[in-house]
């Protein structure tokens, strides 16, 4: 049961962010360092609602007085944060599919991660799977003409938060954590609003009328609850699994960034996502292989990543 709710929250997650070109073009008109500040802020007040709602402070309270678990989520707050500010610069400067780029890159990182740091083990189609999408990842890369700075600094931002975060999302629930996380956020935010104030001499954030204030004032809403989603999910998968679920959110971005906006997708960039969409068809065949020896045998349900008999308790 655990491992199946990992994936419903896993994907719903990803769908949710795979939507977010969609929904941060409404703050174009934006500065974007204005952007993730208020986004921050907004979202830290959702939390915080969300806590006394629950009357769960007493967890918020545990987490603020261990140093380890502390630590581990000042970091995850500031890579998250990192990962925010880049990809709302993506977005409104008209790089969505290049933020997908790095939404692709990012689940080679994360599935990296879990293989070395944590030593998680891929089934041999994983590891083809993994080739296929590296290959097409670096014909994509190349044909940018340019040092995709976008598309590398989502993905190892997001990479390195996913593996930060399980190190602290092991110890504490999914909002007990991001309550945490965008309190750290939250000192980043306003300290960034203040060096914006100095240098432009005004904020500006919400002088472009309702059809902008209203969507702001919901970023943090919108912001919270696919990361709830994310922690809770990643409570629950390994590293590597997590890593294949991650596609969906480059997929939808690259459907985004290339019907609706109608950016530019060169010969060499198309080589490079059939080739992580080849990928993705040898990441189903080998889920599909997984699943027939678990129809036939009652059991505990095997590790998706490893085959093992998941031990990992039901919270």
């Amino acid at each position: 049961m655990s491992t199946r709710l990992g994936y419903v929250y896993g994907i719903g997650a990803y769908l949710c962010w795979g939507a977010f070109p969609l929904f941060f073009m409404l703050l174009a008109e934006v500065d974007p360092l204005e952007t993730v500040p208020w986004r921050v802020l907004t979202a830290l007040v959702f939390c915080v609602l969300a806590v006394g709602a629950a009357r769960r402070f007493g967890p918020v309270l545990a987490v603020i007085r261990s140093p380890r678990t502390l630590g581990w989520l000042a970091v995850s707050a500031v890579l998250l944060y990192v990962n925010w500010q880049i990809f709302v610069v993506g977005v409104v400067t008209g790089r969505i599919i290049e933020t997908a780029l790095g939404y692709f890159i990012n689940p080679l990182v994360t599935i990296l991660i879990g293989v070395v740091v944590r030593k998680e083990k891929l089934s041999r189609l994983q590891w083809v799977a993994v080739g296929i999408a590296g290959a097409g990842v670096l014909v994509s890369a190349i044909a940018y003409g340019q040092f995709p700075a976008i598309a590398l600094g989502l993905a190892f931002s997001f990479g390195l938060y996913g593996a930060v975060r399980k190190q602290a999302s092991e110890r504490i629930d999914a909002l007990t954590g991001l309550t945490v996380e965008t309190m750290f956020g939250a000192v980043i935010a306003v300290a960034q609003l203040l060096v914006v104030l100095a240098l432009l001499g005004h904020l500006g954030a919400f002088s472009h009328g309702p059809s902008v204030t209203i969507p702001l004032l919901l970023s943090g809403v919108v912001t919270a609850v696919p990361l709830l989603l994310f922690g809770a999910g990643n409570r629950r998968l390994p590293l590597s699994r997590m890593g294949f679920i991650q596609f969906l959110t480059p997929i939808l971005g690259f459907l985004t960034g290339y019907f609706i906006f109608g950016e530019e997708m060169t010969a060499a960039r198309w080589i490079g996502f059939v080739a992580v969409w080849a990928a993705l068809i040898v990441l189903l065949i080998d889920a599909m292989r997984a699943l027939r020896p678990r129809r036939r045998r009652d059991g505990p349900e095997p590790s998706p990543a490893t085959g093992e008999i998941a031990t990992r308790p039901i919270p």
